[in-house]
């Protein structure tokens, strides 16, 4: 019987479909490997060459999307707004039961895809402190900034705090948002999402850092 090349494999290997959109993920359906805290992980996350970028293009588009829907879900499970190439999850990016691991270099090559405008964007790189240096930080988006943005305004509207001054802390830590998903959001990420609102015109920021306060309309 002729093999089957590593290529031909993955492009033809069953998962659910990958959509940009402008809706969050939904984590896939078909999964085989359950972490210790409960993540499903994807069967095509057993399949060895899924870790290794393939050199055919057709091929290689639809692994990049598979590990889109990866990257988007298991950050939504674990509710992850960033990610560092310094410390990136190590179950996400690798399986132990294979011995098998994405590069550092491919991580990058992923999350950049992830990041081009046509698919979504779905990350976007936080710039580096360091002059010309290449960033190394990134927000995941597994809701976009306008889904942030409604839920945190429907939130405000909700609990009659329209007119109301909120601090940005209260908004990340406060004891009235423990049972919303944006809670402990990174600061950076939070500001985006609120600067959403400034455009629309449904909310207006007063100063700077965690004290910084927030009106909305």
């Amino acid at each position: 019987m002729a093999a089957t090349s590593p290529e031909s494999s993955l492009s033809s290997f069953s998962t659910t479909a990958y959509t940009p959109s402008t809706t969050a993920y939904t984590p896939s359906t078909t999964t085989q490997a359950i972490s210790s805290s409960g993540f499903n992980f994807p069967t095509y996350t057993s399949f060895p060459p899924f870790y290794t970028l393939q050199p055919n293009l057709t091929t290689r588009t639809h692994q990049l999307e598979l590990w889109s829907t990866l990257i988007s879900s298991y950050c939504a499970y674990y509710r992850i707004f960033r990610l560092s190439l310094s410390s990136l999850p190590t179950d996400l990016f690798s399986n132990a039961n294979i011995h098998r691991s994405l590069k550092p270099g491919d991580v990058r090559t992923v999350l950049d895809h992830m990041s081009k405008p046509e698919n979504g964007p779905r990350i976007d790189w936080i710039p580096s402190t360091t002059r010309n240096e290449q960033s190394s930080s990134c927000y995941v988006y597994w809701k976009t900034p306008g889904e942030w943005a409604d839920a945190l305004h429907g939130w405000v509207d909700e609990t009659g705090q329209k007119g109301t001054v909120l601090t940005v802390y209260e908004l990340r830590e406060g004891d009235a948002v423990r049972s919303k998903e944006w809670r402990d959001m990174d600061e950076g990420m939070l500001r985006k999402v609120l600067n959403v609102l400034v455009k629309r015109g449904k909310a207006q920021i007063f100063g700077q850092e965690e004290n910084a306060g927030v009106k909305f309309f």
